[in-house]
């Protein structure tokens, strides 16, 4: 909070500035404050919250709250929320607080705890999963594809590698079945000459993904299972991201397969031009297929000797540096949100006092950091 006397000289400093010609906006900025509380400082001339807060004329006396907690530890309501207690006690004609009113002396006085055999809620966060490189975390997910009959579907089962983004597995059925799972992963593992407590299995909460086939087949090959929360929608974010691809593809089928064959077909070719044809923008425009063998490396680094010979060639055409063609590092799966940082109230800016050259904008800055200095000394 900003002092009485810190206040009065923020604002000596900007009427000095907006004297010698700067904006007010602009030497409120310099000073780390918005020009709303600048307004309101000139309108108050005191600061609110330094005042002594009053008890609201509403508030419970210190009888009516030792009353109220009385009556709901009585044995008639102490098993009971105060959403059962109040219409209780408006249905006997007594009424002695709101439920928001009970809840907030509750919590006052350490009542408020979870009640009832139920176990109580838990919130708990996705773990933070991380590849480094492949056949380390897939994401698999099931999608319909529309088949002949209204209301009837084929099911495209599909395995992603989330490192090369890479499509390990796939299988189209006619119905959801954890057996078809369990099956497809189990051969694409073989496929993959996966190891026991090598890989970590993402997908949703269905029921193909938890069925007791599906669960027992992946503790077999030593697969870890990890699950999107409950009713959140981008806990699987690359199987999502890989079947809006799919379905907006130009030959994709505006209305139905015609059979499962169809189907099948049209898949395997998707496939194929999606790991060894399409060039990746998460990975730095390389194919899954490259990143998943480990090429993307040399491709990359071609890419950067092409740059710098058209360099070389027209240094003239190049005002910065040439493309980043690094390659892409680690991926992340349910990343921690790192907190946002604070804005720092002051900069620097060039010292123009010694040339004779300093307009309003420059004095607020310079008086500024002669404040922030000042400040600084004399809490320590």
């Amino acid at each position: 909070m900003i002092s009485s006397e810190e206040r009065q000289t923020c604002r000596a400093l900007i009427d000095e500035a907006v004297a010698h010609g700067a904006r007010r906006q602009m030497a409120c900025d310099c000073l780390g404050i918005c020009l709303r509380r600048l307004e309101r400082w000139e309108k108050l001339d005191h600061d609110r919250r330094c005042t002594i807060k009053k008890d609201p004329p509403n508030r419970l006396s210190e009888s009516e709250r030792q009353s109220l907690l009385h009556v709901v530890n009585t044995v008639t309501y102490r098993d009971l929320s105060p959403k059962q207690i109040v219409p209780r006690l408006a249905d006997e004609g007594v009424y002695l607080a709101s439920e928001s009113t009970i809840y907030r002396l509750l919590r006052e006085s350490g009542q408020l705890a979870h009640r009832g055999r139920a176990r109580a809620p838990v919130h708990k966060k996705p773990e933070e999963l991380m590849a480094i490189g492949p056949n380390q975390i897939w994401s698999w997910d099931i999608t319909y594809l529309k088949a002949p009959v209204q209301g009837a579907f084929y099911y495209l089962y599909l395995v992603l590698d989330i490192y090369s983004r890479k499509i390990v597995g796939h299988e189209v059925h006619e119905r959801e079945d954890a057996l078809f799972a369990a099956e497809l992963i189990e051969k694409t593992s073989a496929r993959e000459k996966v190891d026991k407590g090598q890989l970590v299995l993402h997908s949703d909460n269905g029921g193909p993904m938890k069925g007791a086939t599906m669960l027992a087949t992946l503790q077999k090959l030593g697969v870890v299972p990890s699950f999107s929360r409950p009713r959140v929608s981008d806990d699987n974010p690359f199987s999502e991201s890989i079947f809006k691809t799919l379905k907006y593809r130009p030959s994709f089928p505006d209305g139905r397969f015609s059979s499962i064959e169809e189907a099948k077909s049209w898949v395997e070719k998707f496939v194929t031009w999606y790991n060894e044809v399409h060039l990746h923008s998460a990975i730095n425009f390389v194919t899954p297929k490259s990143r998943h063998e480990g090429n993307d490396q040399l491709i990359l680094a071609g890419r950067l000797q092409v740059y710098g010979a058209a360099k070389d060639r027209h240094p003239e055409r190049w005002a910065g540096k040439l493309r980043n063609w690094d390659k892409a590092g680690s991926v992340y799966l349910n990343p921690r949100k790192e907190p946002k940082k604070r804005p720092i109230p002051f900069r620097s800016k060039n010292d123009k006092s010694s040339r004779g050259e300093l307009n309003g904008e420059d004095i607020v800055w310079s008086r500024a950091q002669a404040v922030a200095g000042s400040h600084t000394m004399s809490s320590k």
